[in-house]
């Protein structure tokens, strides 16, 4: 059976784990991480998170591609304009999620991918189905298949904090953009 390309928007190293681990046993997808992630503030968290991202990647997961995105926080802020305010699990989030998954859905279209998911929906903080109407959405614009998921069922986020304790993968305090914090 030849395996569909999939580019696996990952918000950060831990989210990764559990998800690519799962999307490995299921043996169905070529996995391409796709780490675009402009929200992260500071810069020193952004160097981090890609760093862990990079190590995962070349020590644990080297059946997969990475493709690191251009840190560019001037777009985020931009998608967020005027939303500033609000808190963690508002509109400010369901604008930030927006735009990385159209980033993500663009990026695919243009290289060629038949998939594109993200990993977002394994953290407990965040709205599956919001995320999902979101990718749907995408996906209609961008003609590529949006994989809905819940990757936090079936004990996925416990399953991330176990693998990053056994690969001493550095696991943040929020969620990225720091205007929550």
């Amino acid at each position: 059976m030849q395996k569909k390309k999939l580019l696996l928007h990952c918000c950060c190293a831990p989210c990764a784990t559990s998800v690519v681990e799962r999307l490995l046993k299921e043996d169905k997808y070529e996995i391409t991480m796709y780490f675009s992630n402009s929200n992260i503030l500071p810069k020193e968290e952004y160097e981090k998170r890609k760093n862990e991202i990079i190590r995962l990647n070349k020590e644990i997961f080297t059946d997969t591609k990475l493709v690191i995105d251009e840190y560019l926080p001037s777009e985020y802020f931009e998608a967020i304009k005027g939303l500033e305010s609000f808190g963690e699990g508002s509109i400010r989030c369901d604008a930030c999620i927006g735009y990385r998954l159209k980033k993500s859905a663009k990026y695919a279209s243009e290289n060629g991918f038949e998939v594109f998911a993200t990993t977002l929906t394994v953290s407990p903080h965040k709205n599956a189905h919001k995320i999902n109407e979101i990718g749907e959405a995408l996906s209609a614009q961008y003609g590529v298949e949006y994989m809905a998921s819940d990757f936090k069922k079936q004990n996925g986020y416990l399953r991330s904090i176990e693998l990053c304790r056994e690969y001493n993968i550095y696991r943040q305090k929020y969620c990225g953009c720091g205007l929550g914090i």
